[in-house]
């Protein structure tokens, strides 16, 4: 299993190996192949960034029985899937600002695959091939908007909202992961990527029928049951089983001056 990291480095963001205390810095992205820089630097968790920079992050609905029935919704036969913007990313340790729009922002802990390889038209064994590793993610949701809403572009899509990191781990199986969630310490969600109704190779191979999925994109695989508010002031973990935790701080959108 090794871990990888997106970090900001005196000559702009690049990709590392994070062995032990320290980053590893590498040529390129980590998919391409493990070439390293010979430059070493001290493990801090202010420098990590958002994991990739995905041209697109897809996003699957109701992929677990419990969090569709907290919801009112019946699961489908068929994913559901929607788009969430490379704008909406957010990195670890860095503030969810809530929209001055919505008066109920929800937190959704959930496992996110990193692409590899470009994918189009793939079967599951392809598909399975091209998931680089995983990663945590926390899919914010302003629950007031998705509700009166039909389409999830503007619940889901606030710049911030889709928090990532704070590493991609690979070799790690997926069928069997704690997925947590905490705020302010208190767990408000406690679920198992077993209970996921679309497993990640039928799923990525799905979505490759519809759009070419590239290096770096990532696919977060749903969130479980136990979604609820957060408030300025919040602090948020999505904490999975030897992936890591991803830490982000909730504040207030700034008062625009009139």
């Amino acid at each position: 299993m090794k871990r990888f990291a997106r970090i900001q480095t005196s000559v702009g963001p690049r990709y590392a190996l994070v062995d032990g205390r320290n980053f590893e810095v590498l040529v390129d992205a980590p998919w391409t192949g493990i070439q390293k820089t010979g430059l070493r630097l001290p493990f801090s968790e202010d420098m990590i960034l958002v994991p990739t920079e995905a041209s697109k992050v897809v996003a699957v609905g109701q992929n677990e029985k419990k969090h569709a029935q907290e919801m009112g919704k019946s699961t489908s036969v068929e994913p559901l899937i929607f788009l969430i913007a490379p704008s909406a990313l957010n990195g670890h340790k860095q503030p969810i600002v809530l929209p001055k729009e919505s008066n109920e922002v929800h937190h959704e802990a959930e496992l996110a695959l990193v692409i590899g390889q470009e994918l189009k038209n793939a079967g599951e064994q392809e598909a399975a091939e091209a998931i680089f590793g995983l990663t945590c993610f926390n899919d914010v949701t302003a629950r007031d908007i998705q509700r009166r809403e039909q389409q999830y572009t503007r619940a889901k899509n606030y710049d911030s909202f889709a928090c990532a990191g704070p590493f991609m781990v690979t070799e790690l199986a997926w069928k069997d992961l704690r997925v947590c969630c905490r705020v302010n310490g208190q767990l408000r969600q406690d679920g198992n990527t077993s209970a996921l109704l679309f497993p990640p190779p039928q799923l990525v191979a799905f979505i490759s029928q519809i759009m070419t999925l590239f290096p770096g994109d990532m696919v977060a695989m749903g969130t479980f049951a136990g979604v609820g508010p957060i408030i300025a002031g919040d602090v948020v973990e999505v904490d999975i089983e030897n992936v890591g935790i991803l830490q982000n701080p909730v504040i207030a959108a700034p008062v625009s001056s009139p």
